[in-house]
């Protein structure tokens, strides 16, 4: 399902495509992080947080005070407006609980902006982070957007790699000991790719 653009932040004329600060799918409601946020940030990674500190380097110096979260989220915010990066909550479009979140990023690739996601333990299996992605992919290559979209991951992170499929990237490349593990251990990264989107997106039921 298209996203429903309900607001719009200020365009920057050639720099990248349009990211609103809200935007629904589905069964999401896609929303700029707000220091108000960080009480039930908190409750969401620590609810994962062995899981997220499987995968992801930032949850491994969590937890962290909720006061220093919400600084974080003040970050997220004024880069957003500032269109810097683009980090969303995932929240629950019926219930407004918080399920994850997500991010679009300037990083290694030129011509690419990169996507990342996580997922709150319960809310995943359900295909709310493919979900995501397909939303914020199709923003990305809109008018005005970048040529590729890019996910990376772990080789051994089979739940993103499964999320890259649905949403229809290919893979592009494996970089051997590109980065390291959260524990700082040497690892591969798999680079996934989009450059379009002609074809219709199937269900994103299961998985992510």
């Amino acid at each position: 399902m298209a996203a429903d653009v309900e607001e719009r932040s200020r365009y920057v004329p050639g720099a990248v495509p349009l990211f609103p600060e809200r935007l629904t799918t589905e069964r999401l409601l896609l929303r700029c992080w707000d220091p108000a946020d960080a009480p039930a940030l908190r409750a969401a990674i620590d609810a994962s947080l062995v899981q997220l500190q499987e995968w992801l380097p930032w949850a491994v110096t969590e937890p962290s005070p909720v006061e220093e979260l919400a600084s974080r989220l003040r970050e997220f915010q004024e880069r957003f407006r500032a269109h810097q990066e683009w980090t969303f909550a995932l929240l629950d479009l019926r219930t407004g609980a918080l399920l994850g979140g997500a991010g679009v990023h300037r990083r290694a690739a030129a011509d690419a902006l990169e996507i990342g996601y996580w997922l709150r333990v319960e809310a995943t299996g359900r295909g709310l982070a493919t979900e995501a992605v397909r939303a914020l992919t199709r923003l990305a290559l809109g008018p005005g957007g970048v040529e590729r979209v890019e996910i990376r991951c772990d080789p051994r992170n089979l739940r993103s790699i499964a999320v890259a499929l649905r949403a229809g990237f290919r893979h592009l490349a494996t970089l051997p000991g590109d980065t390291t593990t959260p524990s700082g251990a040497p690892r591969d990264t798999l680079v996934w790719e989009r450059r379009y989107l002609e074809e219709p997106d199937g269900p994103a039921a299961g998985g992510g």
